[in-house]
């Protein structure tokens, strides 16, 4: 057992794959001490028993480009099959700058057939296939060469055990009728808009922010750079400047060398050479913003939660989680109820099936026009009389 390492292998298997209806696909990558994780192996899989039809494809070959890949990933006739597929598809996303299309989650379609809400893989197999998948591999050095076949029989495992996790749970969903259920998610992996990044936003992920105008400014300008300057060397974030580090520029707004140097939290190669010149850069930038162009923290006004319709929403809730055979919490959550509690109409149970088989009902309870009887051992519900 081999992996591909040349790109007219990779082809040939393309040029077969392109005639199947669908291919699962899954990765092995190393995401510790780079901002963008490092494509390790990809595996591929189509319909039959022969070895020909799973594939580990080893992209740190120098003999082998990955565009026969690119290419079948464009291909609209072939489903491309992956579980809990956000992270594999933000992967392909920077290798590629498109998406494969069209996606299948297996995650996705579990969580509407009644497994939870984000069930492992090994646990789907298991149960689906029967099978029990090593684990052991996991967390071993995918960047080692040659691969050990340990490691490349764990790998194809996942895509060869994928096909008919695929295919039960399609099959599963089709006699529910819950097809359309996971059409709002798919929607959202097969957006591009989901893996890129604004560096101009990058200064609301970090946490205990202050609500102080000139303070946000300055700060929105240090960790865009220190986005921008991660992305450049391909290198994780905080290991260029910490969140703590980025409050306390903000706050000092050192802008010159000499009060640089004097600064805390910082590093020492922080305080020289271009990264150095590229915080002064942004402080100074910051400072000059005006007025009324400084960011401001956008917290919502908390609205009063209606305690009554909140246990009501409880107890429809635990209805329709029975009667849909599903996880209460793959529905709404309890902060989804206290928000439905609080009249948001936007929350995520107003998008899609949530909003259909539970939403709807909520807010109507919300606003007084849905109540819940009691009937024996039934429980109905009831439109008040006005």
């Amino acid at each position: 057992m081999s992996p591909i390492t040349a790109t007219r292998a990779l082809e040939e298997f393309c040029r077969r794959a392109a005639s199947f209806p669908y291919l699962t696909v899954d990765t092995e990558f190393v995401g510790e001490g780079c901002y963008y994780p490092r494509l390790c192996l990809v595996q591929l899989a189509v319909a039959g028993d022969g070895p020909e039809c799973a594939v580990a494809v080893d992209p740190l070959s120098p003999e082998l480009s990955l565009e026969p890949l690119h290419r079948l990933f464009s291909d609209a006739s072939v489903i491309k099959v992956f579980h809990a597929a956000r992270q594999d598809l933000a992967i392909f996303f920077h290798e590629f700058g498109s998406l494969p299309e069209p996606v299948f989650d297996t995650q996705l379609a579990a969580m509407v057939c009644g497994y939870g809400q984000s069930i492992g893989y090994e646990a789907l197999v298991n149960d689906i296939v029967g099978k029990q998948i090593d684990k052991s591999a996991r967390l071993l050095d995918w960047e080692r060469r040659p691969l050990p076949q340990k490691l490349l029989r764990y790998a194809l495992d996942d895509v060869i055990h994928l096909r008919a996790v695929h295919l039960k749970l399609t099959e599963r969903m089709r006699k529910l009728g819950r097809t359309q259920w996971i059409r709002d998610e798919l929607n959202v992996l097969a957006d591009p808009e989901t893996y890129r990044s604004d560096p101009r936003n990058a200064w609301k992920k970090v946490k205990k922010l202050k609500n102080n105008g000139k303070y946000l400014a300055v700060l929105r300008e240090l960790a865009a750079f220190r986005e921008e300057y991660a992305r450049s060397l391909n290198r994780p974030k905080n290991r260029i400047l910490t969140d703590d580090a980025l409050m306390h520029l903000a706050d000092a707004r050192p802008l010159n060398a000499a009060q640089l140097s004097g600064s805390r939290l910082l590093m020492s190669r922080a305080k020289r050479g271009e990264l150095a010149e590229g915080i002064i850069r942004a402080i100074r930038v910051g400072v000059e913003v005006p007025r009324e162009n400084w960011p401001r923290l956008q917290r919502k006004p908390d609205k009063p939660m209606n305690g009554a319709a909140f246990e009501l929403m409880r107890v429809l809730l635990k209805v329709r989680s029975k009667e849909l055979g599903v996880a209460e919490q793959v529905i709404a959550t309890s902060d989804d109820l206290r928000r439905l509690a609080s009249g948001d109409s936007d929350a995520k149970q107003m998008l899609g099936w949530r909003r259909d088989v539970f939403g709807n009902d909520a807010l109507k309870i919300y606003e007084g026009r849905l109540a819940i009887a009691v009937n024996g051992q039934r429980l109905n519900l009831v439109e008040p009389k006005v």
